[in-house]
């Protein structure tokens, strides 16, 4: 028997290894009484604690926190399309003064729950578990392409839940700053010293060319004897 095993499954297996029961999930969110009836749609706004991996010490969101979202679940033919607005607080340090950085991060994201696909099992052969001619038949598991779109993700129990651990983790790691900033129009440090310029904006060096170093010198010297 050949066996496809979709990018869908292969996640709804890792997350059953690692979770064991569906609901004892804290990302589990009831749809079973939108799921399969195409029209009907599921409001949320509830507040979930942060998955692990969202970023590191440096820009991040810290596992555990509260992560509020707010949106939808509404269904379709083959699945329930999720929208949605996540809010986190995010940790991170200014890439031009250095100064820590604490503040509510907001995404919108859609994405994709499909229903399982009947057919996605694949009977090869004839006869049976014993094809005919006594031969028996191979389990063979063969992983689908990756056409299927990344912001897809699995119903769990037939349709009736839906978890949103990797979902959240997902587009809060895309959405982290590459270079954050305390504001828009921080002045940094002075390259001198290291002085904040936010806190002193006219704050300088004078400093002379090394090469009229000796000049400057022979000109004191100069003057001195006047």
């Amino acid at each position: 028997m050949c066996r496809i095993l979709t990018q869908t499954t292969i996640r709804k297996a890792e997350w059953k290894a690692e979770h064991g029961t569906y609901r004892s999930s804290p990302w589990a969110i009831s749809v079973a009484q939108v799921a399969s009836r195409a029209g009907q749609s599921k409001e949320i706004d509830a507040t979930f604690p942060a998955p692990s991996g969202i970023g590191d010490e440096i820009v991040g969101v810290e596992e555990g926190a509260d992560v509020t979202v707010v949106g939808s679940f509404d269904s379709i033919v083959d699945g329930l399309i999720f929208n949605a607005r996540i809010s986190a607080p995010v940790h991170a340090e200014c890439t031009r003064c250095l100064k820590p950085i604490k503040r509510d991060w907001t995404v919108n994201v859609t994405s994709f729950f499909p229903y399982e696909d009947k057919s996605a099992s694949v009977a090869s052969g004839k006869g049976g578990k014993n094809g005919k001619g006594g031969v028996k038949e191979e389990e063979v598991d063969i992983i689908a392409g990756e056409d299927e779109s990344e912001d897809s993700y699995p119903l769990l129990e037939g349709g009736s839940w839906a978890d949103i651990e990797t979902l959240l983790r997902d587009t809060l790691v895309e959405e982290l700053p590459l270079q954050p900033l305390c504001k828009p129009d921080c002045l940094g440090l002075c390259s001198q010293c290291g002085a904040d310029l936010n806190e002193d904006p006219d704050h300088h060096h004078d400093v002379t060319d090394i090469r009229f170093a000796a000049l400057e010198g022979l000109k004191a010297r100069l003057e001195g004897n006047e």
